[in-house]
């Protein structure tokens, strides 16, 4: 699986990319994440404007298989969601790190346990 370098990861397999210059990081799922949930078909994301904390449910994905929480990788507010992957779920499965990503977050508080591309893969192989 293609983990890019440039992101960090959590645990629950959220990706979160490098901050903007206005202190604001995207947020996805994983490539294995999308294929353990297997075809998204229902996207529920949190509200732009909403705090959101991280290692808290922040929303829910609904794949043919099961309905999975969304946790946020990072405190902060919510300023952008991908109405796209709300229109169309399937991005999820597609292009997790492109098309599909999310949400946006303008962080406030970065956990210490987010992981690198190569110690996610690590802890996805076992």
């Amino acid at each position: 699986m293609n983990n890019p370098q440039q992101l960090r990861y959590s645990k629950e397999h959220e990706w979160l990319s490098a901050a903007d210059a206005d202190g604001v990081s995207t947020v996805g799922i994983t490539e294995f994440a999308a294929n353990s949930l297997g075809d998204v078909v229902f996207v529920q994301l949190p509200e732009v404007g909403t705090t959101v904390t991280a290692g808290e449910t922040c929303g829910e994905l609904e794949s043919t298989k099961s309905v999975s929480d969304l946790y946020a990788p990072v405190s902060g507010e919510v300023t952008e969601v991908n109405e796209d992957v709300v229109n169309d779920p399937a991005l999820v499965n597609s292009a997790p790190f492109e098309g599909g990503w999310l949400f946006k977050v303008k962080v406030t508080d970065e956990p210490d346990e987010l992981l690198s591309a190569d110690a996610y893969s690590s802890f996805t192989e076992n």
